[in-house]
């Protein structure tokens, strides 16, 4: 009996609500997206897996529905529903433990399902090596083992050099897992590209080698960046570019500042301070404060949080 993919339908469905209720409501949106200070420092580990679920703006939220959309149904098709879940979610939260990782020492925010469609995308891969894959729905097609090297260079080289506004890191992440969690969960694809499978093996072991060996090499202090169309702080006397070629969009209200940026709420608590005295402050200023400061000493010590978390 052919199966369904009713769970690729529910996943966009979700994802497209979530999104829809983030458009609308900034707040909904900062308690969710992906922070390392909160999910080190403040032990909110669900924003491993939540950002999967919340877009910047609608052109963010169908393209990578879409690409959800052709993937999706195919591998779910073959793996089953659970699966299915096991490869998108497990993309999601590894392409977000790899930012994690890489960002543990910055200011960073993100949001977007990238990864876990990255996940879903190199399953298929792994599945279909020669099958022919159109990016952006060109009308040529490019061998699928050929598009994934080609996107796991560009993706370490993008998050090594940072030179556009899209969470290399994340899609690299979400990529390698699924590719990996297909591999797992049926062995037997690995025959259909054995050349493929243990080059990408060979190149995720060379890559966490360098890392270990290079944890700060993405050095991103005093940037405000997120995974994926949001604008990083121009700094002065930095050219990029990519500014010559940079899509024209339109912005949503601050979207030139990071989401939910706690630094204006520790400005108008500086004015209260000001104003009105040190004891003014309620509870929740000082807390506010107290984590404010200690951040900012950390990151200039380049200190971890304070957390019991692996990393």
């Amino acid at each position: 009996m052919e199966r369904y993919a009713y769970c690729n339908w529910v996943v966009i469905a979700i994802t497209c609500w979530v999104s829809y209720l983030g458009f609308r409501n900034r707040g909904f949106e900062t308690d969710y997206f992906f922070w390392p200070e909160a999910i080190l420092a403040r032990k909110q580990y669900y924003r491993l897996i939540t950002p999967g679920f919340l877009h910047l703006d609608t052109f963010h939220l169908v393209m990578n529905m879409v690409s959800l959309y052709f993937f999706g149904p195919l591998i779910e098709t073959i793996f089953g529903p659970v699966q299915f879940l096991v490869i998108y979610l497990g993309a999601i939260v590894a392409g977000n433990l790899l930012a994690l990782w890489i960002h543990r020492h910055h200011d960073y925010r993100a949001l977007g399902a990238s990864g876990g469609v990255c996940g879903i995308i190199f399953a298929y891969i792994l599945y279909f090596p020669h099958s022919r894959i159109n990016p952006y729905l060109l009308p040529m097609g490019i061998p699928a083992a050929w598009y994934a090297v080609v996107f796991l260079l560009a993706s370490f080289y993008g998050m090594q050099r940072q030179l556009t506004n899209v969470g290399h890191d994340a899609h690299l992440g979400g990529a390698l897992a699924g590719m990996f969690a297909a591999a797992a969960l049926h062995p037997s694809a690995i025959y259909q590209s054995p050349w493929l499978f243990a080059g990408v093996s060979l190149g995720t072991a060379l890559l966490f080698i360098y890392m270990a060996r290079r944890p700060l090499f993405t050095p991103l202090e005093g940037f405000d960046f997120t995974k994926e169309t949001r604008r990083p702080i121009k700094l002065p006397g930095r050219f990029s570019p990519r500014r010559l070629f940079a899509r024209a969009r339109r912005s949503r209200p601050d979207s030139a500042e990071a989401v939910g940026r706690p630094d204006r709420r520790v400005d108008a608590i500086l004015r209260k301070i000001s104003s009105e005295g040190l004891h003014s402050l309620t509870a929740e200023e000082r807390k506010l404060m107290d984590e404010t400061s200690e951040k900012y000493r950390r990151r200039a010590s380049q200190e971890k949080p304070k957390s019991i978390f692996p990393f």
